[in-house]
């Protein structure tokens, strides 16, 4: 069944929200606004709670109490962070699109996401293992953000 085809983000089950996670870990880098010009680039930093290999929260539940800055998701955010990747599932929705095909919900495995190269996995370190100071250093361009 695909539920992302016939509900709105709105009308989702707790249960299909959280299936819309493909697991490319994009949403957990380290990005950087330019107080100038408000422009964000991404880095290939990524939140301390990041597992690198399996792309996963590993403190999900706790991750808002934990990293004050992670953002929950909802509908309304979903239309309108401007530094979600276009190939975010709630964002390509928000937006009317419908899953890519390398979609673990589209492809039936979890490891599509990876083999398309779309996931953070083998690309990115933990930021706590650089000084804030060299942050900069560690920008990157993403291919599909």
């Amino acid at each position: 069944m695909s539920f992302w085809k016939d509900k709105t983000l709105e009308q989702m089950t707790d249960a299909e929200w959280e299936s819309l996670c493909d697991g490319c870990a994009r949403c957990c880098l380290v990005k950087l606004e330019d107080a100038d010009t408000g422009e964000v680039h991404y880095t290939s930093l990524v939140c301390d709670l990041l597992d690198v290999e399996r792309c996963r929260c590993t403190q999900y539940p706790r991750r808002h109490e934990l990293v004050p800055d992670c953002i929950e998701f909802t509908p309304d955010l979903a239309a309108t962070l401007g530094w979600l990747p276009d190939t975010c599932a709630y964002r390509l929705l928000a937006e009317g699109l419908d899953l890519p095909a390398w979609h673990p919900l589209v492809s039936g495995r979890r490891e599509s996401v990876h083999e398309a190269g779309i996931s953070v996995r083998g690309r990115v370190i933990p930021v706590r293992m650089v000084p804030e100071d060299e942050h900069e250093d560690h920008v990157i361009d993403w291919v599909g953000t």
